[in-house]
């Protein structure tokens, strides 16, 4: 699978299932943003869209948590690519919703030009339930979810996360009936 892994603040430690996904995935590529910790919306914007034409129009973003929000803000410009795997988008309304990444809140989603797939946990301390599907259907995508497992992050305990990896290979599978 050709892929374009889009972390969220921070970059996703060593122990987060998208670091462990590129680990054993050739095919799978992070993007590169200037700062991880303080992320900017118009370097984030460059640096990932640079990350998905350079995989071609085939690749799938696999984002997580403030991710997400990048990864539509640059698939709103048709930009071409194969599909959205998205994983824990934050509600940028809610009262968790962090203030390093101020500058993404102006990302107001609408519907994409690629296939797009949400994966929510049910307690999701950034973002609720309501948020979650209302983002999906802004978005043109259906929600899964995967039930209580906080921020579908490293300190969710997910590991490798295979229940992930199954639903995104029935994504990709998709994609290519």
């Amino acid at each position: 699978m050709i892929g374009v892994v889009v972390p969220g603040i921070d970059g996703s430690g060593p122990e987060h299932w998208q670091t462990l996904w590129e680990q054993g995935d050739s095919g799978l590529a992070r993007f590169a943003p200037s700062s991880w910790e303080a992320p900017e919306r118009d370097d984030w914007r460059l640096a990932l869209a640079a990350a998905v034409s350079a995989a071609g129009p085939r690749a799938i973003v696999i984002a997580h948590s403030l991710g997400c929000l990048a990864a539509v803000d640059v698939l709103l410009d048709r930009l071409p690519a194969g599909g959205a795997f998205l994983v824990a988008p934050p509600d940028v309304d809610g009262p968790a919703y962090p203030d390093a990444a101020a500058s993404f809140r102006g990302i107001r989603p609408a519907p994409l030009a690629v296939p797009a797939i949400v994966v929510a946990s049910d307690d999701d301390p950034f973002s609720s339930p309501a948020a979650t599907a209302r983002f999906a259907g802004a978005i043109g995508a259906s929600v899964v979810s995967v039930g209580a497992h906080g921020h579908l992050n490293a300190a969710s305990g997910l590991g490798d996360w295979p229940e992930g990896r199954r639903l995104l290979a029935a994504f990709a599978a998709g994609l290519s009936a």
